[in-house]
């Protein structure tokens, strides 16, 4: 089950970005899973909500888009939605397909709780919420085996 090791790959990107940003608490993860990334959605998931505990992205909230494969038709010229990388083009029936779209998996949004407002008396203060920068890189460009070499 290689989503665990994409999920350790995820928490070492947040926990990078902690330290760099100064956050200690992620209230939202957003990622993407495109459908030709070669990721199981669940399995990611499942993964991530296992390793969370005690990091910064335990409670966070954990979002996955799965946007559609694209590919380009050689044949007839067209840009096609393809639900993975073995169908053939939906108006002509050909295979020569190269995809160019639905192929990475990314961090696309961090919503942190800064807690550099600290507390008060009456106990501590709800830190406010902010969007994390530099955080849209491709963790993985294509995790698929079977994707042709860049």
């Amino acid at each position: 089950m290689h989503e665990m090791s994409l999920a350790g790959g995820i928490l070492r990107v947040v926990e990078d970005a902690a330290a760099r940003e100064r956050f200690t608490r992620v209230k939202r993860l957003r990622l993407e899973a495109g459908a030709l990334a070669g990721v199981e959605v669940r399995a990611l998931r499942f993964a991530l909500e296992a390793m969370t505990p005690g990091t910064v992205l335990d409670g966070a909230a954990i979002e996955i888009d799965e946007p559609a494969g694209t590919a380009w038709c050689m044949p007839c010229g067209r840009s096609v939605e393809i639900a993975a990388r073995t169908d053939a083009c939906p108006h002509c029936g050909r295979w020569q397909l190269t995809p160019t779209g639905g192929t990475e998996l990314k961090v696309r949004e961090l919503i942190v709780m800064d807690d550099a407002q600290g507390g008060n008396a009456s106990g501590p203060a709800e830190p406010a919420p902010r969007r994390s920068r530099g955080q849209s890189d491709a963790l993985v460009p294509s995790a698929s085996p079977t994707a042709p070499d860049a």
